[in-house]
């Protein structure tokens, strides 16, 4: 199961991580609240371990997102406020769990299972759409009306990524991090041509924006080969 740890403090990051790496989980860590909205965003994680006093966005806010969006993924708190307004408020803008510091290491990771395995009872989501297309999440498929596409595992994870930021843009080296965890950039070239066939197959009016030397950018209206140069 995969963890991300949003939390700015270095050392208290690390130690986290080693943490649930010991325990037997992957993780990923984030020192914001844009750079956590962003990957909580992204999905594939089990549970969101997530500070409260975060630079750029707090994670009250964040939460309070994610939650707005539909996203479902497990969360709890990590934080030094301890008063009880604060906890009730991590849990009114939608934490699952709340934890203040410093805590027990056996705890955590407790509190971690039993979030895990209340995801487990939650139906998966269905799939998520933007402009005429639907992301099918269970069975990989792409469609556009009454056709679809089956998509490859990366095919997948690109396109997912990049809904998970529609309208903004997604920067090449994050793409390359996470799908191939920093190999050629080649590869993404690639798959961005792969997803734009498939758009045109479908006859979406999607389109995935080529920014130079920047990134990439999902985009309704732009048409599968529509590229910025800037």
């Amino acid at each position: 199961m995969k963890i991300l740890i949003v939390e700015d403090e270095p050392r208290l990051a690390e130690a986290l991580a080693q943490l649930l790496r010991d325990g037997g989980y992957e993780t990923h860590r984030e020192a914001d609240g844009p750079g956590g909205l962003a990957s909580a965003r992204a999905g594939g994680w089990g549970v969101v371990v997530l500070d409260v006093m975060l630079p750029g966005m707090d994670g009250f806010t964040l939460c309070r997102t994610l939650r707005g969006e539909g996203n479902q993924v497990p969360i709890l708190m990590l934080t030094a406020r301890t008063g009880l307004g604060d906890k009730v408020d991590g849990l009114d803008c939608g934490a699952d769990d709340y934890m203040t510091k410093p805590f027990a290491p056996e705890e955590l990771l407790a509190r971690i299972r039993a979030l895990a395995r209340r995801q487990g009872e939650l139906p998966a989501p269905a799939g998520t759409a933007f402009a005429d297309l639907r992301l099918d999440l269970s069975a990989h498929t792409l469609s556009c009306g009454e056709k679809s596409v089956q998509l490859s595992p990366k095919e997948f994870e690109l396109l997912r990524l990049l809904m998970s930021r529609a309208g903004a843009v997604c920067p090449k080296g994050e793409i390359l991090e996470r799908l191939w965890g920093g190999a050629e950039d080649n590869n993404v070239e690639a798959y961005i041509s792969f997803l734009r066939k498939k758009f045109f197959y479908l006859g979406s009016r999607a389109g995935i924006a080529t920014l130079r030397k920047v990134g990439y950018r999902l985009e309704d209206g732009g048409g599968q080969d529509q590229k910025h140069h800037i």
